[in-house]
């Protein structure tokens, strides 16, 4: 690494979910001198702008990177110890930064939730990342923080009640309100235009086990239709963030080196309810996935306002399940939209977990849960309104 002089750089800090970030930084860590940060975007001036809105200090370091200016990716780099970065689509914006960083030895976390994209940039810089020892991050928002540390807290629990870890995990959403972000719709169709132009990409996006090279582990269920689940007594709709979420949870497994198991099977589905209702209610959640990419999906940059960040929330489910049928269960809660007002917060813990707690975590790409484990959960307990509880 050629300079520490900030700890920590938020590039796109002028977009919609960056500066939540820069905001939540400002307030969380206001007064924190150990915490040297900087404002990153293309443009100075918007950047001043964000500043004085959120109300960090006038201080507050501002620097100018573009993605399309190689040039400028490589000197925000060379001034940090850690980007966080919500610049994307990633597949789009991010080629630059992931070598840059790789490159340098510097830390990198983001937002991805584009698999066939964090694929290809960990064939392409493990081995960079190894010998210079960048960590490198992905998935530190709502996909897949609360599902990949889910799945850990209650194999953890499992491991104390059923004598191991489950081999058979669900998870469940059970509540949830807020709205998709643009910034998540944006990704999801590049993935899609991505892969209509490449059809060799299919394998690697339909792929359970996309993210676990030279590792394949049993047949996933599939989750792309309602089913009535009777263990839950309650019908179940597809989840559109599965496709990312259960590839980190799988991809955690193998950098823990298999504490889940070799064959491990883990999906994820809405729960809609019993009867009639909850079987209409899990259709109508199969219509609604598919109006959330389409034309009138949110655009990046846009969001919900702040009363209805704060107002929104998740509620989730893990189901560890034993061979003889006996089940633990755990939830996993948040105080805030999943889409912006969680993201923020848990993005900005996964950068600072990194950075004070991470000193084991060697060079690489990581899920955050397999990189920070229990201390993450602790740090997003602490400050970032989550919740991880036992159920009966």
């Amino acid at each position: 690494m050629t300079s520490s002089k900030f700890d920590l750089v938020v590039y796109g800090a002028t977009g919609f979910t960056g500066k939540l970030v820069a905001e939540y930084l400002t307030t969380q860590y206001r007064g924190d001198a150990s915490l040297r940060w900087a404002m990153a975007g293309r443009s100075l001036d918007k950047l001043a702008a964000v500043r004085d809105e959120i109300g960090a200090p006038a201080d507050t370091p501002l620097i100018a990177a573009d993605a399309s200016d190689p040039a400028s990716l490589q000197a925000m780099v060379a001034q940090t110890k850690l980007v966080l970065t919500t610049v994307g689509p990633y597949q789009l914006y991010g080629n630059e930064l992931v070598a840059a960083c790789a490159e340098t030895g510097t830390d990198y976390v983001d937002l991805c939730g584009e698999p066939v994209w964090m694929r290809q940039m960990i064939d392409k810089h493990q081995a960079t990342a190894e010998k210079s020892g960048a960590r490198i991050v992905f998935s530190c928002g709502f996909d897949s923080v609360p599902f990949e540390l889910g799945v850990y807290f209650v194999q953890q629990q499992a491991k104390k009640v059923l004598g191991a870890p489950a081999a058979r995990v669900k998870g469940r959403v059970r509540g949830m309100s807020g709205t998709l972000s643009g910034g998540t719709a944006a990704s999801a169709k590049a993935t899609f235009d991505a892969v209509a132009k490449d059809l060799s990409l299919v394998s690697i996006l339909k792929d359970s086990f996309a993210l676990t090279p030279g590792f394949k582990g049993p047949k996933q269920p599939s989750g792309n239709k309602p089913v009535y689940e009777e263990d839950l007594q309650s019908w179940t709709a597809p989840f559109m963030m599965a496709l990312i979420n259960t590839r980190n949870v799988h991809r955690s497994n193998l950098l823990m080196g298999f504490p889940y198991g070799q064959d491990f099977v883990y999906d994820e589905m809405v729960l809609t309810g019993p009867g009639e209702k909850g079987e209409a209610n899990a259709k109508k959640v199969m219509a609604a996935n598919a109006e959330k990419t389409g034309p009138n999906a949110p655009k990046p940059g846009e969001g919900p306002s702040k009363e209805e960040r704060e107002n929104g929330y998740y509620n989730l489910l893990f189901v560890a399940i034993a061979p003889d049928g006996r089940q633990v269960r755990a939830s996993v809660k948040g105080d805030r939209d999943p889409g912006y007002g969680s993201t923020s917060k848990m993005i900005s813990e996964c950068a600072i977990g990194l950075l004070r707690d991470g000193a084991g975590v060697k060079g690489g790409f990581w899920t955050p849960g397999a990189a920070l484990g229990d201390s993450l959960i602790k740090r997003l307990v602490d400050h970032a309104g989550l919740t991880f509880t036992v159920e009966d």
